[in-house]
């Protein structure tokens, strides 16, 4: 399961996390309460690949911010 360490609904109340294949397919949308995308799409086992994630942090002390990234799914 894939997941971002230290954002959680404790701090951030109304925070998403999206996740695109390398075409810019969106394959999953989490909320920051739920525990994590584990690497499928409709129910199916995505391939072994690279992956981006963009979350949308959202909270009355820091406002609204943006952060981009990267991972690999490595499958064996």
């Amino acid at each position: 399961t894939w997941f971002i360490k230290g954002a959680n609904s404790t701090f951030f109340q109304s925070s998403t996390i999206y996740i695109f294949n390398r075409y810019g397919k969106a394959v999953a949308e989490i909320k920051l309460n739920e525990p994590g995308w584990d690497g499928t799409y409709n129910g199916k086992k995505l391939p072994s690949d690279d992956y981006w994630f963009s979350i949308k942090l959202q909270g009355e002390t820091i406002g609204n911010r943006e952060r981009k990234g990267h991972f690999s799914l490595i499958r064996r």
